[in-house]
């Protein structure tokens, strides 16, 4: 005969009803954690509910997150870590990627969900409250943030301030795999989705944190209706035997399954490099996304122009009497050949090369244009994504 442990009933239908409420998505569902809803840290299977929330919010020295805690880790392996080391609110805004909002005191805290909940809808069935358009502040030029040259880093979220009503985005996951930028804006007064390549983190590379982070913020956007815009410039797929061992292939899949299943309008802005697999996976017209627009500094091309050189002009260049000089030269031949916009848009992958200050405008008309979107998919209990 099995003794049940005091309390874990609850725990199990607590868990159950979290369960049902994730699935089939009809509100939103957001978590505080801190001391006045958890007096004590939240541990063992209770970890569970806020896994399976929409939003978590933690705040420095309160929220404490872990399985199995300091007390169980020290007997079973003798080891010796604190609370706050283990499960505290910055591991789970900075390592582990639990947390989506990190706050230093519980009234910035209060003040991060009153903000969110004014960029979501109440339910599955509704669009967000609509509200007055502005323009963006004028300190964010955007025909004076990104380089001219392709190797200089910039703030991408500057790109976005640029675009935006009133310069107003609300960033999530600020502290967690900063290589991909993801949050709320709005457009027109509409709340919108972005995701953007961050090229002053690694290149804006996707890896194996980045991808869980952009898939999971897509599928989010696509079950409540709200809008996803796009901003590319990423060289690709971060290499390496780490990203490899860890699954990147399985993690990467992620982003091209949730681009592909939502049904949602779906705008993409190449800025810079756009180079092999990242292309595709970054909401590329391959993975149906309903407009493509490109500055005329994007590279769009399988790789790097430096590097496709070296393999396409390889017997020119060990045959010159100055090799780096040849190189340089096909370099710049396949710049003006291949890595542009005009090729791709010439075979219909990007609608329009447009210049940076016609990106809002642009942007706003096709969210017009799509906003009444309709998509019939085929009839099955659900999709399997590469988890």
């Amino acid at each position: 005969m099995t003794q049940e442990v005091p309390g874990y009933r609850k725990v199990l239908t607590h868990l159950q009803v979290m369960v049902k409420f994730s699935s089939v998505t009809l509100y939103p569902v957001v978590l505080f954690l801190n001391s006045l809803l958890f007096l004590v840290p939240c541990a063992g299977g209770a970890v569970y509910s806020p896994a399976l929330t929409d939003f978590v919010f933690v705040v420095d020295n309160i929220s404490k997150m872990f399985i199995t805690g300091p007390e169980v880790i020290k007997t079973v392996l003798g080891e010796e870590i604190s609370m706050e080391d283990l499960g505290g609110a910055r591991v789970h805004s900075e390592i582990t990627g639990n947390a989506h909002f990190f706050a230093l005191s519980e009234e910035e805290c209060f003040d991060q969900i009153k903000k969110l909940i004014t960029f979501i809808p109440w339910n599955n069935g509704q669009k967000a409250k609509m509200f007055e358009s502005g323009e963006p502040k004028p300190e964010y030029n955007i025909n004076k943030i990104v380089p001219e040259d392709p190797t200089l880093p910039y703030d991408v979220k500057d790109v976005i301030r640029a675009i935006v009503d009133n310069s107003d985005f609300f960033e999530i996951m600020e502290l967690y795999a900063k290589n991909i930028v993801i949050g709320f804006g709005r457009m027109g007064g509409r709340t919108t989705g972005f995701v953007a390549n961050q090229p002053l983190e690694m290149a804006g590379v996707l890896d194996v944190d980045s991808s869980d982070k952009a898939a999971r913020f897509i599928r989010y956007c696509d079950a409540f209706n709200i809008p996803i815009i796009t901003l590319v410039d990423l060289p690709g797929y971060l290499p390496g035997v780490d990203q490899e061992h860890a699954g990147v292939i399985r993690h990467g899949a992620k982003v091209l399954y949730a681009y592909s299943e939502a049904t949602v309008p779906k705008l993409t802005v190449i800025l810079r490099k756009a180079y092999g697999g990242g292309y595709i996976a970054m909401s590329s017209r391959h993975l149906r996304a309903d407009f493509v627009f490109a500055w005329p500094s994007a590279e769009i091309a399988v790789m790097g122009p430096e590097g496709a050189a070296n393999i396409i002009f390889r017997k020119e260049i060990i045959s010159s009497a100055d090799p780096d000089g040849m190189r340089k030269q096909k370099v710049e031949e396949y710049k003006t050949k291949f890595a542009n916009p005009y090729v791709a848009a010439s075979r219909g992958y990007v609608d329009a090369v447009i210049e940076p200050s016609e990106t809002r405008k642009f942007l706003m008309h096709a969210i017009e244009v799509s906003e009444n979107k309709d998509v019939t998919m085929p009839h099955k209990k659900h999709g399997l994504p590469p988890f």
